[in-house]
């Protein structure tokens, strides 16, 4: 399959793929040639072809079904129940994990649910509160097993599923629902 993308060269290591809006955009070192370049995006095509395939299929479900954004005191809310809630659900599973964790913070993102830095801070949006309590506790487990593990590895994953036996399950509740919920967030952009 042909794929069209622009090409933006810069003094990186490696090479990436990004799709924003329909295109897709090749980031790859200064010196790496248009030829070597054809070949990474030939053997990342079908990843980009789900991935823009993916992302139609939003934007369609996008127009058939608007949603209601939140209004700031909705979002407010949503804050405050988040910082009495995931506190709780993290001094639940942190001892079980084996991890000790920094400050926790709750933010209104636009495109993640949670995130850990190396220092062991903990962030997690608000918009978690509009998800079912499991999806809750699969992303704090998530985050806290970062702790163990900074990346995405079958090890990461091991300890996670440790941790929360059902957590396959939940994360593809949040990847079947997620979007929808993201759109509610009056500062989401697709």
């Amino acid at each position: 399959m042909k794929v069209t993308y622009t090409v933006i060269r810069s003094a990186r290591r490696t090479a990436a793929i990004q799709i924003a809006d329909g295109k897709v955009i090749v980031r790859v070192p200064a010196q790496m040639t248009g030829e070597e370049t054809a070949r990474f995006v030939q053997s990342h095509a079908d990843w980009i072809v789900r991935h823009l395939e993916k992302e139609r299929r939003m934007k369609q479900e996008e127009q058939q079904h608007p949603v209601k954004p939140l209004d700031e005191q909705e979002l407010r809310e949503l804050a405050r129940r988040a910082a009495r809630v995931i506190p709780e659900r993290v001094r639940c599973f942190a001892p079980k994990v084996g991890v000790k964790v920094g400050r926790i913070t709750i933010r209104n993102q636009t495109s993640r649910w949670g995130s850990c830095s190396a220092a062991g801070n903990l962030n997690f949006n608000c918009l978690l509160m509009l998800t079912p309590p499991e999806v809750i506790d699969s992303v704090v487990v998530h985050e806290l097993c970062h702790r163990l593990q900074m990346n995405h590895s079958p090890a990461f994953y091991a300890e996670v599923r440790r941790v929360y036996p059902d957590y396959d399950r939940w994360h593809r509740w949040l990847k079947e629902h997620g979007n929808e919920i993201m759109r509610r967030n009056p500062r989401y952009s697709g």
